[in-house]
């Protein structure tokens, strides 16, 4: 009975810190999707992006320098950028590099492998070679449409369909018969169009009191929705770490493949935060190769239990199970070949 009771206390304090440990990020992470929402245009976004489709997934990735959120808050971006019509070499590029490529996790890194610089550099290099690898082939799929959730789909709106190539027609310099009333120079407005023409053309954004309330309401939905599913990720990865203790894990072995796998299952297990996970890796480091240390470092921070629930409001599970498996086998490789490389 004791022994019991005991487990049940150590749950319900893993599930409290996990869920204590990542509300702060989810909740910049709304904020930064309904700053996207309100305040960016998406036609200038995608002007942007570059065209091609490795140097978009690049740029995706390096988004987190411009939003620092762990693997938490970068679900609700990445959503809104699929949203925004943004690439999907983009928007995957982002939600699997950005807890990792960020201000914040790179000085917290470094402070803890200070005396081993080339783990801080080549966690940052080795998620960018998978972020970057895994969005070049999910942008193979010429319609992302059929691996995402069916109510995000419909936010999405129908696809439009490919306009038939035709020359322009010569633009006069002149105006066209009717009544114009010029609103600016180099603009003009016609009168006696349509009606709904000209209240499009008139339209403009709303003032900035009611596009603040709009951005809370909208964060308000986004927490209530994505903070249940939260709290769901985090009870069962609370329950996982409970009924699978760390030792069994470690103990799978300490070679140079076995060190690796039994370092990415604790990190899949563990769910801990990007901006603190340097510092829990860091315990390791007397006992685990360099190799095995890396590989919690970037793969825990892509694919992990407590996350599962959040992808699950963006991907079905079938693509879910795609990423976890790219993800998994890249960052094997990548810190295998460290591991022999390094002895």
């Amino acid at each position: 009975m004791t022994g019991s009771m005991t487990q049940l206390n150590n749950g319900i304090t893993l599930f409290f810190s996990l869920l204590v440990e990542a509300m702060p990020f989810l909740l910049l992470g709304v904020i930064f999707s309904s700053l996207l929402l309100l305040f960016v245009d998406e036609q200038k976004l995608l002007r942007m992006i570059p065209k091609n489709v490795v140097l978009a997934a690049l740029a995706g990735s390096l988004i987190g320098f411009m939003f620092p959120v762990c693997e938490c808050g970068n679900i609700p971006v990445a959503r809104r950028l699929l949203m925004k019509g943004a690439p999907t070499a983009v928007a995957i590029g982002y939600l699997l590099a950005a807890p990792t490529v960020n201000p914040i996790v790179f000085w917290a890194t470094w402070i803890a492998f200070r005396d081993q610089p080339e783990i801080v550099f080549l966690r940052v290099g080795f998620t960018l070679i998978v972020a970057i690898t895994i969005a070049v082939i999910f942008s193979a799929q010429a319609d992302i449409r059929p691996f995402l959730q069916d109510n995000l789909t419909r936010m999405m709106g129908e696809p439009e369909p490919a306009a038939p190539a035709s020359p322009e027609p010569e633009v006069s310099p002149l105006l066209k018969s009717g009544t114009f009333l010029m609103q600016s120079p180099g603009q003009v407005l016609q009168l006696d169009a349509p009606p709904a023409q000209v209240l499009a053309q008139v339209a403009t954004l709303p003032p900035m009191a009611q596009r603040l309330r709009m951005m809370v309401d909208n964060m308000v939905l986004e927490l209530r929705e994505l903070g249940a599913v939260l709290v769901i990720g985090s009870a069962i990865a609370a329950f996982v770490q409970v009924a699978v203790p760390r030792e069994v894990i470690l103990g799978l072995g300490q070679g140079p493949v076995t060190s690796i796998l039994a370092m990415m299952a604790l990190a899949w297990v563990v769910s801990i935060c990007s901006t603190v996970d340097s510092f829990f890796a860091l315990s390791f480091a007397s006992t685990f190769t360099s190799g095995a240390l890396l590989a919690f470092l970037v793969f825990g921070p892509m694919i992990d239990l407590k996350n599962i629930s959040l992808l699950l409001t963006v991907f079905k599970g079938r693509a879910i199970v795609y990423l976890s498996l790219l993800a998994a086998q890249l960052t094997f490789l990548l810190t295998l070949v460290m591991n022999l490389y390094t002895g």
